[in-house]
């Protein structure tokens, strides 16, 4: 009796720390009524508010924070990729924006295996896929927004004039000059000391980028020019993208990667387009749930909802042992499947999107779970079934963790390395207006160190080291010539009875559906609101493979907040995990909660690094 009673006490001790916890936030709510705007930087989130307060709509805004955030490299420059999720008050749908680039003429298996690559590389003109950003902020603008692209351009091309550099870039770029180095126009943009001890910008320092600004430039040249001539709105931001991916830019950029070694056409630009795509979704306890396809991991946290909408989640627990355990597994089940199935899907094989999400395969998964400890040896499943076919590389998946360029590399990578990738950086974009538009975008690629193009100023991805050199490991994203890689940015919106309920992303790499998916929960299981639920302790699983560099995992590592409570973690490590404990886990998540009874915008932006929202 006495033990029950002890059993009790602390449990209730453990559930008021909890709520406790969630009442506390260090940032507070961002109320609003007519828009918010939130972003990575606090300058970027300016440039979102003042296309606000110049009549423009969510699209506008949520245009001119890339801009901006390409122009601080934040984590991203003009040369990356672009995802985002759109919806649309008129027509009362979400669509989706695929401006993902793709791997360049010659980008085969071979070429880098007889190099000595297991994959391609993580750096420099061999590891870019074409440029989608400017593709996908001009399609965006032209086919949803309002205003010009010279008035979308304004906060960004001021700054590429000069902007005060802020400390996490700049010491970004000190950190990796030895990279930087290898490349004359990289070298040009960054180095602003060249020869003194320190060579990158000083915080504070006004950053100057005339090449860029002459780029965007040319873009509002052609725009303008086109509109003379009595050419529409939409009509002139398409002469502005036909200018950057058929004109003199794409020339100066073809010129210069074929300078250093890099394999991007002119036909490469001329042939890639951006896709307006329907998204998938999946309905958790009545509210759905809409994300990217197969060309990203965004259906693993689709996946992952299907398996856990047959958990009693709350009667676990917040962050109970057994509530982290339920949310490891299930996530190691998707992850799984995301490692074996997800690639592009305008290429073949086509991917199983349909089993994927069926809910009866979902339970079929959740089977699969030891519920006393971790498995490290979970595989992808079979769909298939699910769709009514049979699965045509069932052969692939009988031996799949054995393979040696997975779990057993006899050349591993330090820990650290494999998180510096693992949580590769970006940045993300939420906004929203009182007109109904929902915006969420989670662009990415061509961050510090990276390649700049000539004298265009534009840093181009490095996403080219996404895809697989081996069908063994995925047969749907191989590397192929005009293929996409298939990459880790993955925007959210969640709708509930036809109205939206949620606008959500996160920068990182391989966790941000770990974070948005936990996100998720706290809000529609543990009802927290949308900042809290944004400073949340996240835990991080790392026994997924990587996306980045050599692909490997971390089968059974488990990351924690360091406030969950000592008997949970000795919990967790009788059950096979190991735990490493940090300060901040949760993400940064940006995040807009529709309050459809007030008819006003909630805003929230975790305190994990320096993201920064405004709303009115």
């Amino acid at each position: 009796m006495k033990a029950k009673i002890l059993f009790l006490t602390v449990l209730i001790l453990f559930v008021s720390s909890q709520i406790q916890f969630a009442q506390r936030t260090n940032k507070p709510v961002l109320h609003g009524k007519h828009w918010v705007a939130i972003t990575g930087k606090p300058l970027s989130a300016e440039a979102g508010a003042m296309i606000f307060q110049k009549g423009g709509n969510a699209v506008d805004a949520a245009c001119a924070m890339l801009a901006a955030g390409c122009t601080m490299w934040d984590v991203l420059s003009w040369g990356g990729e672009t995802q985002a999720l759109i919806y649309n008050p008129y027509t009362k749908k979400v669509i989706a924006i695929d401006a993902l680039g793709v791997a360049p003429t010659g980008a085969t298996p071979e070429f880098f295996k007889k190099k000595g690559m297991k994959y391609p590389p993580a750096f420099g003109p061999l590891a870019a896929v074409t440029p989608g950003t400017p593709g996908g902020l001009m399609v965006m603008l032209a086919e949803y927004g309002t205003m010009s692209l010279k008035e979308v351009l304004a906060p960004a091309m001021e700054m590429a004039k000069g902007y005060p550099i802020e400390a996490q870039t700049a010491n970004s770029i000190e950190r990796n000059k030895k990279l930087i180095k290898k490349w004359k126009y990289s070298r040009k943009v960054f180095l602003t000391h060249p020869g003194e001890k320190r060579e990158a910008p000083y915080p504070g320092e006004v950053f100057v980028q005339k090449d860029l600004y002459n780029t965007l430039s040319k873009l509002v040249e052609a725009e303008q020019k086109a509109l003379s001539e009595g050419k529409t709105r939409k009509q002139a931001i398409y002469a502005a993208y036909d200018r950057f991916y058929k004109g003199d830019i794409a020339k100066e950029i073809v010129r210069s990667m074929r300078e250093a070694g890099g394999l991007i056409t002119l036909n490469d630009l001329k042939n890639w387009k951006v896709y307006i795509e329907k998204p998938v979704k999946t309905n958790y306890k009545g509210i759905d749930v809409y994300k990217l396809t197969t060309w990203v991991q965004g259906p693993v946290m689709l996946q992952a909802l299907n398996m856990l909408e047959n958990i009693d989640l709350k009667a676990m627990g917040f962050n109970s042992a057994r509530y982290i355990h339920a949310l490891y597994q299930v996530m190691n089940l998707a992850y799984a499947d995301r490692d074996f199935y997800y690639g592009d899907p305008y290429f073949p094989p086509e991917e199983p999107i349909e089993g994927l999400l069926s809910k009866k395969y979902a339970k079929e998964r959740l089977k699969l779970i030891d519920w006393n400890k971790n498995n490290p040896n979970i595989a992808p499943g079979d769909p298939y079934p699910y769709m009514g076919k049979v699965n045509p590389y069932k052969d692939l998946l009988k031996n799949w963790n054995e393979l040696s360029d997975l779990n057993n590399s006899t050349n591993r990578i330090s820990d650290k390395e494999f998180e510096k990738g693992f949580r590769a950086g970006t940045t993300s974009i939420e906004a929203a207006d009182a007109e109904g538009w929902v915006v969420s975008v989670t662009p990415s690629g061509g961050w510090i160190p990276a390649f700049i193009a000539g004298r265009t100023g534009v840093g181009m991805s490095e996403r080219m080291q996404s895809f697989v050199l081996d069908k063994r490991q995925n047969p749907f994203n191989v590397l192929e010539p005009g293929k996409r890689p298939r990459a880790t940015l993955t925007p959210s919106i969640a709708m509930k009875d036809g109205k939206p309920l949620l606008a959500f992303a996160v920068q990182g790499g391989d966790t941000q559906d770990q974070n948005l998916l936990q996100f998720f929960l706290d809000i529609v299981e543990f009802g927290m609101n949308v900042q809290q639920a944004a400073e949340a302790p996240n835990i991080v699983s790392y026994q997924m493979h990587s996306s980045f560099g050599d692909h490997e995992s971390r089968p059974g590592r488990l990351t924690l907040r360091d406030d969950v409570p000592p008997w949970v973690i000795a919990k967790l490590r009788k059950m096979g995990y190991k735990i490493d404990l940090r300060s901040r886990t949760s993400g940064p998540i940006n995040a807009i909660y529709f309050d459809n009874k007030h008819h006003t915008f909630w805003g929230g932006s975790s305190n994990y690094g320096e993201d920064y929202g405004i709303a009115w």
